[in-house]
Parts: C-alpha cells; sequence; structure tokens
C-alpha cells in the first residue's frame, strides 16, 4: 500500500490491485471542511463515499425535528440512553465551536450523503453505533476513570469557552490533534483504548471492506494517522477483519455485581443484628433512624432540583426500598417520574449546554 499525503487533511491510499481509498478530514465543524468535502467529490469522482457515522447518528441528524421532539420516556424505553448522552457531549463541544464558524456540527457528512444521493453514487456509514462505543467506555473503566468520564462529559456542557478559526483550522493539522490523544491517552487509557483506537479500527475495516476501486472516505482529522496504520496491517495480513471482538458490548464485572449487593446485605444485617441483640424497642428505633436519613437525603436532592411535588414524595416513600435493590435506584424512579409528569423531549436536553451558559451569565 502506498501512502501519499497531499495535504494536512487529504491523503490518497493505492493498493497493489490498483484500488484507491482518498482520505478526506475535517474538523466536523469548520466551513472551510463543508468546501473541501464537496470539492474533493467534485474532483476525484468517486464510485463509492464513507461517511463516519453510525446508523443512529445519521439518522438523527436526517430527522432532526423528529429525534429532537421524541419524548425522553420513548428515548429510554428505545434503550437509546447512551445515544442521548453521547448526542449531548458531542453536541455541546461542536455546537459552541460550530456557532462560531457559521457551520453546524457534521454539516459536512450530510452534505457529502446529499451529493451522494444526487449524483446516484453508493455510500455507507463506516462508523461503529455510537451506543456501543460509550457502554464498552464505561464497561470497561474502573471506578475513578467512570468518575473521569462523567466529570468530561459534565464540564463539556458547562463550558463557555470560545475558539477562534484560525485555532480550530490548527486543529485539524494532525500533529495538533495527536498530541491531544497522546494527552487523553495518558488521562484516561481505557476510554481512550475505546473511543479512539478501536473506532480507528472499526473505521479502517468498514471503509477498506467497502465496494468499489476509487472510494472517498469523509472523517475527523484525528482518524486519519490512525486508519492509515491500521489499513497498512490489513492489506498485509497482519490484522483481520473480523470486528465482533468491538462490537459487543462487554458484561458488567463480577466485582461490580459483588459490590452492588454487599451495601443492602450490610444494611440488612445491621437492622437484623439490632433486633436480636438489643431487643425489638432499638431495633425499631435503628430502623426508624434508617429511614429517616433514606427519605431526609432523597427529599434535599429532589427539591433542590426542582422536581414535582408528586415526584418528591414518591421519590421519598419509594427511597427506602430503592436502596435495598441495587438493580433499582431513587434516581431511577424519579427520573422516570419526572418524565411522566413534565415530559420532557430530547431538544431539551441538547439545549443544555446552551441554558446552562445562559444562566450562568
Amino acid at each position: 500500500m502506498i501512502a501519499e499525503k497531499l495535504s494536512d487533511t487529504f491523503h490518497r491510499l493505492t493498493f497493489s490491485d490498483g484500488r484507491q481509498i482518498i482520505l478526506v478530514g475535517t474538523a466536523h465543524v469548520s466551513k472551510e471542511s463543508v468546501n473541501e468535502v464537496s470539492g474533493y467529490i467534485d474532483s476525484e469522482q468517486p464510485d463509492h463515499i464513507c461517511l463516519e457515522l453510525d446508523d443512529g447518528r445519521f439518522k438523527n441528524k436526517e430527522e432532526k425535528s423528529s429525534w429532537s421532539n421524541m419524548d425522553i420516556k420513548k428515548v429510554l424505553k428505545e434503550g437509546k440512553g447512551f445515544l442521548l448522552v453521547a448526542n449531548m457531549a458531542l453536541a455541546s463541544f461542536q455546537k459552541r465551536m460550530g456557532n462560531q464558524t457559521d457551520s453546524a456540527p457534521g454539516e459536512e457528512i450530510l452534505g457529502a450523503a446529499r451529493i451522494a444521493k444526487e449524483r446516484e453514487i453508493p455510500y455507507s456509514l463506516c462508523d461503529r453505533d455510537i451506543q456501543i462505543t460509550f457502554k464498552r467506555a464505561w464497561r470497561l473503566s474502573n471506578l475513578w476513570n467512570k468518575a473521569k468520564l462523567i466529570a468530561t462529559i459534565i464540564s463539556a456542557v458547562f463550558s463557555n469557552e470560545k475558539i477562534s478559526n484560525e485555532d480550530l483550522e490548527e486543529l485539524k493539522k494532525s500533529d495538533v490533534m495527536q498530541s491531544m490523544m497522546d494527552e487523553m491517552a495518558k488521562e484516561l487509557p481505557s476510554v481512550k483504548a475505546v473511543l479512539i483506537d478501536e473506532r480507528d479500527r472499526y473505521l479502517a475495516t468498514s471503509i477498506y471492506l467497502a465496494p468499489g476501486d476509487k472510494k472517498l472516505a469523509v472523517i475527523g482529522a484525528g482518524h486519519q494517522s490512525g486508519i492509515i496504520k491500521t489499513m497498512e496491517k490489513l492489506e498485509s495480513g497482519e490484522m483481520e477483519t473480523n470486528l465482533d471482538d468491538i462490537t459487543d458490548s462487554p458484561p458488567a464485572g463480577k466485582a461490580g455485581k459483588i459490590l452492588a449487593w454487599a451495601f443492602p446485605i450490610l444494611i440488612i444485617g445491621i437492622l437484623v443484628y439490632g433486633f436480636v441483640n438489643f431487643g425489638q424497642q432499638e431495633g425499631i428505633k435503628m430502623f426508624g433512624y434508617w429511614l429517616a436519613v433514606n427519605m431526609s437525603f432523597t427529599a434535599l436532592g429532589a427539591i433542590l432540583s426542582l422536581a414535582h411535588p408528586l415526584n418528591t414524595l414518591v421519590s421519598i416513600l419509594s427511597a427506602p426500598l430503592t436502596s435495598l435493590h441495587p438493580g433499582i435506584g431513587v434516581g431511577m424512579v424519579s427520573g422516570l417520574m419526572e418524565a411522566t409528569l413534565r415530559k420532557p423531549k430530547v431538544r431539551d436536553f441538547e439545549n443544555l449546554s446552551d441554558d446552562a451558559i445562559a444562566f450562568k451569565g
């Protein structure tokens, strides 16, 4: 395989059988990225276009109104919770940059899809399901990394950092982007492996196996280096094209299950110990203390979060029961009740970053 770097964001890969793959790296929110993609399709005339999107995100972008107006309860019932979180994390970061560059997040990928449809060029969605990516990142992280992952998402939502067009274009240069990835690898090695290394492999393999003798792939600039390295291994036979090992969500660890049940068993054990060793009166008193602590903290949380009054009552009453079952948290009960009473839409979550910034002033 011969890899030609024609610019920081344009690579031409030529294989031994004459096939070509053109990699077009984009910043996802730069106006120049949108124009570049259109120009490369015009000049290269590919017979197949590969897009760095999965089915779920592509459908949401194409049917944005339908997705934005979807009831949160329906999203959760359909098992799209991770998709919602992923979209929030991606949109909050890309929207801020997109608002400053007069370009909507992912516009160049949708533009490539539109051109493909207009010219009847076959195209394929080559990214791994974002829900699988997030599930794997979550399941393969230890408790500390999970906390850091949550903190990263929260900081993205509440950040109002601005970025100039010049700085944005600098991010498209592979060395700068790669240094960011290296920093991420130091901070969150398990998450970096899932979000970057595995996705590079998945994208590279999907593009490599896509039909066509001259394919053009629209990808994030940060994936170029990893995709090229993976394709070299695929072409040489050093790496297989089977992706089963990175397309399944790993099961929860046994340690997590044991810890989840340890707390309820400990509470029940303490209460039983109180009844047996100190008598019925002391046992009832201990049980009352436990109820008071459970209910008071739940009430405080509900009040601080401005929950619906009925939801506050239900949460308080359910707190003692949910604390004894690791599979049902009081947050799940209160969240479902709040979604039933107030019926928030997906757009409310998508606008959370803007609302938070406006609230902070």
